[in-house]
């Protein structure tokens, strides 16, 4: 009896994989097992795309990394709020400028814990001439005092920002107009809150963002100079007081 030799199991012989070899990997778009070069070409390609998305990735962690270190300097380290401007000696300034002005200054007496940025004389609407004081408080809130001469309707309206008056007030024996714009949408600027009353020829406006209380001390310090004011004045002329 003749017997055939049996070919050892896992032999390729008859196209079958060798036991322990993965089979190829056939693709999908190329019907086949890939060949040695396309499995290679794959590899490279997918190695390539996921250092690629590694990059994105890093640069978006250094990203946040800096946003929020800058978020934490900013609610670390300490900010001056208070006014840079140069600060001015009103008072002195007050009395130089008495000889170009047409009547008594108004010069407001309060704490030394308060500052100036601001005292000149100014010229504005209709040319009408005024004594302007920028006062800031020990809390960086502004308070101005305006003293304007022979005011017209329309310099009055732009003080006040075309603002209607709210009510009146009396501080020390002297009827104040109340203008109360700290609810209104409307932009009023630095007149948040004013109070403001005439004496003769003179129109005052006191205004401000600071505390009521604050606003109608400065009114209140210039009361004196509220009553000494002339009926009537001649003609005005602007001089920059400096």
């Amino acid at each position: 009896m003749t017997s055939e030799a049996i070919p050892p199991r896992g032999n390729s012989a008859h196209g079958k994989t060798p036991r322990g070899q993965k089979p190829p990997r056939v693709v999908a778009e190329l019907g086949r097992p890939e060949t040695l070069e396309e499995t290679q070409a794959r590899k490279a390609e997918q190695s390539r795309k996921y250092r690629a998305n590694k990059t994105i990735n890093n640069l978006w962690l250094s990203i946040l990394v800096c946003v929020g270190l800058v978020i934490v300097i900013v609610l670390l380290v300490p900010r001056d709020d208070s006014s840079h401007l140069p600060s001015v000696d009103f008072r002195s300034v007050a009395s130089s400028a008495q000889a170009a002005f047409p009547v008594p200054v108004a010069v407001p007496d309060v704490p030394a814990t308060w500052t100036s940025n601001a005292a000149e004389i100014r010229t504005g609407t209709d040319n009408v001439v005024s004594w302007y004081v920028g006062l800031i408080t020990p809390a960086n809130n502004y308070v101005g005092l305006t003293q304007g001469v022979n005011a017209t309707d329309g310099w009055f309206a732009d003080q006040v920002k075309d603002s209607a008056a709210s009510s009146t007030t009396t501080i020390d024996g002297i009827q104040w107009t109340v203008y109360d714009n700290r609810k209104t949408a409307k932009d009023v600027g630095n007149v948040k809150y004013a109070l403001t009353t005439q004496s003769g020829a003179t129109t005052y406006l006191v205004f401000g963002d600071a505390s009521d209380s604050e606003i109608a001390q400065v009114a209140a310090s210039i009361s004196s100079n509220v009553r000494v004011q002339p009926e009537t004045i001649q003609s005005t002329t602007a001089v920059t007081a400096k």
